[in-house]
């Protein structure tokens, strides 16, 4: 339940680094940055929004009242962020159990780190909560409105985070995968960066799936290497593809898929089990790349899909180690020889590995396993597949 959550959103400064521009009414996937953070909290049930206006205020409240979104005026906004803070749990109801804080130029967070944050919360885990990526805390803190009074009360020097930093003790971190908790919006030129980032917002970065697979399910790691592996297979392979004359293969998508295909490996029926998560997640053309990572429909008459490299990757790594499609399946053709039904499975699986690699060197004109031997370059060479991290 979301009832007694209220968000914070103080959207008063002066966007003096911004170069003459406003950052709550910069654009961004279409529509503007503050809307975009209020969706954020909308798209999980919290109704309580407060948005704190204050410098160009006659400009953003008719946009709250439009939508229905209450707004606060902090006229002293000259002061800093903290006064709008204050000024915006000064207007929160009594009923509030706690409450999200979320500047505007915060705008690329993740729906499931507020479900995160909510979670951690209705377990006990702490009275302020912090989003945590790759050890580094974030935005929102979630933040117990017992806290409430004492903040409006503060006046040591810091503002929130000085008064935070005295109840450490009631603090705990939530793992979060989510790059976007450390993505501010100071200047213009980190607009343009947050504009880059948004083009590829449904597909989680490499640091984000590692974030995934080694803290958030904690998968083994000879399946952590694994999908390394295919991922790098993955890429010489849409590399390779991208130089013919119809390049096209997002490489970014092709990347994520392979890093997170055996997300769910323990879980019967991985592929779908895996592919539900991630859509869950948001990550709706990943997952559909993951769920047809064992079995897939070749369509001849069209191009390459990324879903096929993915396929044909995973069948060409056994373990950490890059193999040819006939030693990969070597093993499990033996295995099912005399079970029809399984057999026919893996034949199944075995042709259609084939059949991709016959269509990437008809499109390439280069042997497969030319290729991949790049993967491990001459000692002093550079690897062209690495993953960047």
């Amino acid at each position: 339940m979301t009832d007694n959550i209220t968000a914070i959103i103080p959207a008063a400064g002066y966007s003096s680094r911004m170069k003459g521009a406003f950052k709550p009414l910069l654009p961004l996937g279409g529509m503007t940055v503050l809307e975009r953070v209020i969706r954020l909290f909308q798209s999980v049930g919290i109704s309580d929004i407060r948005v704190v206006a204050g410098h160009r205020a006659a400009d953003v409240m008719p946009l709250l009242n439009s939508s229905g979104i209450c707004g606060i005026v902090n006229e002293h906004y000259p002061e800093g962020m903290f006064s709008s803070v204050v000024a915006g749990i000064r207007s929160m109801s009594r009923e509030i159990e706690a409450f999200f804080l979320l500047p505007t130029d915060i705008p690329l967070v993740r729906r499931s780190t507020v479900l995160n944050l909510l979670s951690a919360y209705r377990a006990g885990q702490g009275n302020i909560l912090y989003p945590v990526f790759d050890g580094m805390r974030g935005h929102p803190p979630l933040i117990s409105a017992k806290y409430a009074e004492a903040i409006m009360l503060w006046k040591g020097q810091g503002g929130l985070r000085a008064f935070l930093e005295q109840h450490e003790s009631s603090a705990s971190d939530v793992e979060v995968a989510d790059e976007g908790i450390l993505s501010d919006m100071d200047t213009a030129e980190d607009y343009q960066i947050v504009l880059k980032r948004y083009e590829k917002y449904d597909i989680p970065t490499i640091r984000e799936c590692k974030a995934l697979m080694t803290k958030i399910f904690d998968v083994e790691e000879k399946i952590w290497l694994h999908c390394q592996e295919v991922a790098r297979v993955a890429l010489c392979i849409g590399k390779a593809l991208n130089a013919t004359a119809d390049p096209g293969l997002d490489l970014d998508l092709i990347a994520a898929a392979s890093l997170l295909h055996d997300l769910a490996r323990k879980e019967p029926s991985h592929a779908a089990a895996g592919a539900s998560v991630l859509e869950n997640m948001g990550y709706q053309a990943v997952a559909e790349l993951v769920k047809t990572h064992i079995d897939i429909h070749i369509r001849e008459d069209e191009p390459i899909h990324e879903s096929e490299i993915l396929y044909i990757a995973d069948k060409l790594v056994q373990g950490d180690r890059v193999v040819s499609i006939e030693e990969r399946f070597s093993e499990k053709r033996n295995r099912f020889a005399d079970k029809p039904e399984a057999k026919a499975a893996v034949e199944s699986r075995f042709m259609n590995a084939l059949k991709i690699r016959q269509r990437f060197e008809r499109q390439t004109g280069k042997d497969l396993y030319a290729i991949l031997s790049a993967i491990e370059p001459e000692p002093g060479a550079s690897a062209p597949c690495q993953i960047d991290n």
